[in-house]
């Protein structure tokens, strides 16, 4: 088996500078490198020492490097602690632990369940995290100070991860001190963490703008004195993978090495698979990147680029979408549409040309399976929408047209798009009703509502033409919207089995006569359905989407009593 670094097994190239190129030896033959075109050579010496030696193509006529593709690569994730330091985010201690779990139940290695340093609060909150008994080692992150690492002995962690400062403007602005102090720090610390059975990171922070003989100096004064890794930490997302594999390449010497990067330059999935190919087997992470500044880089989005680009499995990677979600919905930070691997429009397409190849192989525009990262492939509607889409899109509600009726939907498809309106299932289904003449016999539908909030508990409560017949229920809530859809499942009873699977808002006006466009998605059973509705209240709009969805659900499907 290849070593994962070519450096390790004595097969790095020699190399000799010329003043306009790099000529680089390897077993076999040499290479001229333009110097303009190659800044580093020790990425094109790793590249073909490793082409040399072999190694197999993955993807087309691309040669994958071995380095990475041999590589065995567990996770840090510090979304309970990076993660929450993004600006308005606080967690919860239950909220915190269910992240954990989640993240134990994916597969992730080493959890960082916070700062113990950072007051009461939060160590009791770690501790709740270590009282979970998981698969996982918990940690916490500690400063360079002997009584940050009695803290989070504390609370029962497994190590820590001591950072210390790398970078001459946070060895001298920052903390005042030396670089001769700072290597006398690390090794009394690690020594001292060592003797109590911990597990421990070092983190030489800022490495990315460091003195790299210097952060060296660090690595090997950690690894000498006991320390399990080192971590190389980009903490202000400086870096470029071309550093970072000249920087990790050489960490990596001294013993197990890590990867802390950032995504301020839009480089940190990039950086982090780069300190991969150079030695790294430990990548720090957060879900869907939440962070400081730009965020940290993404679990999700190193985790799927390592096992579609190299075939290294790290995680359960079912599990990355739910996860996602879960930290969406618990910190408030919502994810972009365009985020990879999570996104609302990650595995959805809309133009004509697009779809049509979808429906024909899925593999045609999409670069793995939705299914992958546990999620399902979405077909909408809009102005790029052609015949075969929205003929797939009536076929899944069960409805045929002809030629022709099929035309005249695309072009009103397309119209109402172009008026600037989501085309949801339900406007397909209406339009389609429409252009054959039929009509549809509603069995659910919204008469009227009241809902309330003010100081006291919200309540609401919803009056609803049921089969004919008037159903009222009353509700409370977290809040109005809440009120009143629980007040209406009740109202409906049994078939309220149906799940919201997403709930989206948006002001289609401003001021104070602003009105709102509600979008749910619900499910019951294998099917699906989409329904938008707007109204000036928000609470009005919520519920009579809702209602609306549940309508069309229920359309399909045999009679059956409602309401009871």
């Amino acid at each position: 088996m290849t070593c994962r670094r070519a450096t390790a097994c004595g097969s790095r190239p020699e190399r000799q500078h010329l003043s306009d190129a790099t000529i680089l030896y390897a077993p076999g033959g040499c290479v001229r490198v333009p110097w303009d075109t190659w800044r580093i050579e020790e990425v094109a010496a790793r590249r073909l020492a490793a082409k040399f030696d072999g190694a197999e193509t993955l993807f087309g006529s691309t040669d994958a490097t071995r380095p990475v593709a041999e590589a065995s690569v567990a996770f840090l994730d510090t979304t309970l602690r990076d993660g929450e330091q993004a600006p308005g985010v606080s967690l919860s201690a239950d909220q915190k632990a269910d992240i954990a779990r989640e993240l134990d139940a994916t597969g992730v290695d080493v959890i960082e369940a916070g700062s113990a340093c950072t007051g009461p609060g939060e160590r009791e909150t770690i501790q709740q995290v270590t009282d979970l008994g998981l698969d996982a080692t918990v940690t916490s992150f500690a400063r360079g100070v002997k009584d940050d690492i009695d803290l989070a002995l504390d609370c029962d962690v497994d190590g820590v991860t001591l950072v210390v400062p790398a970078s001459d403007r946070h060895v001298g602005t920052k903390v005042g001190t030396t670089r001769e102090d700072v290597l006398d720090s690390v090794a009394e610390l690690v020594e001292y963490a060592r003797e109590h059975g911990l597990w421990i990171e070092a983190l030489g922070e800022d490495g990315s703008r460091a003195d790299l003989d210097f952060l060296e100096q660090i690595a090997k004064t950690a690894h000498d004195a006991g320390a399990d890794r080192f971590c190389y930490a980009d903490t202000v997302g400086r870096a470029t993978p071309d550093r970072t594999v000249a920087a990790v390449s050489r960490l990596a010497e001294h013993g197990p090495t890590s990867t802390h990067t950032h995504d301020d330059l839009g480089m940190g999935t990039a950086n982090a698979v780069a300190s991969v190919a150079a030695g790294a087997d430990l990548v720090h992470a957060t879900v869907n990147g939440i962070g400081e500044r730009a965020g940290n880089v993404s679990l999700e989005e190193v985790a799927i680029a390592l096992q579609q680009g190299y075939d290294v499995e790290t995680v359960d990677t079912e599990q990355l979408y739910g996860l996602g979600r879960l930290v969406a919905d618990a910190t408030g930070v919502q994810l972009p549409p365009n985020k990879a691997v999570v996104g609302e429009n990650a595995f959805t397409h809309e133009s004509g040309i697009h779809t049509d190849g979808t429906l024909k192989d899925d593999a045609m525009y999409e670069p793995y399976p939705p299914e992958t990262v546990g999620r399902e492939r979405r077909l909408v509607l809009g102005k790029h929408a052609g015949r075969a889409g929205v003929e797939a899109a009536l076929s899944e509600h069960g409805v045929e047209v002809s030629d022709d009726e099929l035309s005249t939907v695309v072009a009103r498809v397309k119209r109402l798009a172009e008026q600037g309106k989501r085309v949801a299932d339900a406007d397909l289904l209406t339009v389609a009703e429409d252009v054959q003449g039929r009509e549809r016999e509603r069995r659910v539908e919204l008469v009227d509502m009241t809902a309330a909030a003010g100081g006291a508990t919200p309540t609401a409560s919803v009056r609803l033409n049921v089969e004919g017949d008037e159903k009222r229920a009353a509700a409370t809530g977290d809040g109005p919207v809440d009120a009143a859809v629980s007040a209406a499942r009740e109202a409906l009873g049994e078939v309220t089995d149906a799940a919201l699977d997403s709930y989206h808002v948006d002001a289609v006006t401003g001021g104070t006569d602003a009105v709102v466009t509600v979008e749910v998605e619900m499910s019951r059973g294998d099917r699906s359905v989409t329904v938008t509705a707007s109204d000036a209240d928000i609470t009005v709009a919520s519920v009579r989407a809702m209602v609306d969805a549940l309508d069309r659900l229920l359309a399909a499907e045999p009679a059956e009593p409602l309401g009871d």
